[in-house]
């Protein structure tokens, strides 16, 4: 009897561009998605200039994009999460923590999945569109 694929254990977390804290309004803009079995962490991102322009028309794009640019560079790259990054799970741990930034990590969820990468565009397209 065949077991098939390997299924991993993954965690993940929606990243959130929340203009003004105050308000506690977001929009969907990235996921990011880790499994230590499969000893993978990516981000993936998408910004949606249209969803967020009605939420917050004078938000700074620029700014948007380039901390999500930080945190995939952060999946990928040790050296650019900064010194004492450590390894995958530590980095996941470090970006999925709490902060009061316009680019914010939702709750962590978990699931199971023969492929991570494919998870990662699966998630993306349905959280985030």
């Amino acid at each position: 009897m065949s077991e098939g694929p390997a299924r991993h254990g993954f965690q993940y977390v929606v990243l959130r561009c929340v203009p003004r804290v105050d308000r506690e309004e977001f929009v969907n803009v990235g996921v990011l998605l880790y499994s230590q079995s499969a000893d993978f962490l990516c981000a993936a991102s998408r910004v949606r200039e249209d969803r967020l322009a009605a939420l917050a028309p004078d938000l700074d794009l620029a700014a948007v994009r380039s901390a999500l640019t930080a945190i995939e560079a952060a999946c990928c790259d040790p050296a650019a999460a900064g010194p004492g990054a450590g390894n995958p799970g530590q980095r996941f741990g470090w970006l999925a923590a709490p902060r009061s930034t316009v680019v914010q990590p939702g709750p962590i969820h978990g699931g199971l999945t023969e492929d991570p990468a494919r998870q990662l565009r699966h998630l993306l397209e349905t959280l985030v569109g």
